[in-house]
């Protein structure tokens, strides 16, 4: 079954090529175009797309905001970001609304495709280059010391449903696959990010990042 993609850019030339780019791929479809964070919304909620890719910056509506929105509304949807700006603010403010993924425009269309494919499958990209600067932002420690005190701290319980949480998994998904309660496993997401001292999902893939929770390998089956 093909991805089923909505792809939201106020630049007409641009998302043309885009879904030229993304409809030549087997595994993956165009179902609907926006040009502004409104529109992207309301498509959303009206076609419940596998992806969401989104613009950063468009008219009436930016990238956070819509994804905010999308996000709340339309759960099932995964937001891939799409922008010209590689500043780290920007990359912060879209993990925290929600966003599963971070792509530059400058980047390769092997790049956005791969990028693609990876959030699909519940995980989390970031543009390589960035990754970095945002955890050494973020963390102060280093990687080693981060992973002994996370390991001493976490239950094995409390760290299998944080990184099914970091791969994008709802806390119904994760339930399901543990055979557990939603909220149990609420408890044990409550009682991991209290530990960690961990407030927002961007954190939370900060510190996945950090321990290689985010790699092909480690992907929930």
């Amino acid at each position: 079954m093909s991805l089923r993609i909505l792809l939201a850019d106020d630049h007409a030339i641009l998302r043309d090529g885009l879904a030229m780019l993304i409809n030549g791929q087997t595994d993956m479809n165009v179902i609907a175009q926006a040009e502004t964070g409104r529109e992207a919304v309301r498509l959303a909620m009206e076609t419940h797309p596998d992806i969401a890719l989104l613009d950063v910056s468009m008219p009436d509506m930016g990238g956070s905001e819509a994804t905010e929105k999308i996000v709340e509304h339309c759960p099932g949807v995964r937001v891939l970001a799409l922008t010209r700006h590689s500043d780290q603010s920007y990359l912060r403010r879209l993990l925290q609304a929600g966003a599963s993924g971070y792509v530059l425009k400058k980047s390769a269309a092997d790049t956005l495709i791969n990028a693609i494919r990876i959030v699909s499958q519940g995980g989390t990209y970031i543009e390589p280059g960035m990754a970095g600067p945002l955890l050494q932002r973020t963390f102060s420690q280093p990687v080693a010391t981060r992973k002994a005190q996370g390991k001493e701290l976490l239950s094995a319980r409390e760290e299998e449903v944080l990184q099914a949480i970091a791969w994008g998994r709802s806390n119904k998904e994760i339930a399901a696959d543990l055979s557990l309660s939603i909220k149990t496993v609420e408890s044990y997401k409550a009682a991991a990010v209290e530990k960690l001292r961990l407030r927002t999902r961007a954190d939370i893939v900060r510190y996945a990042v950090t321990r290689g929770w985010l790699e092909e390998d480690n992907a929930p089956e």
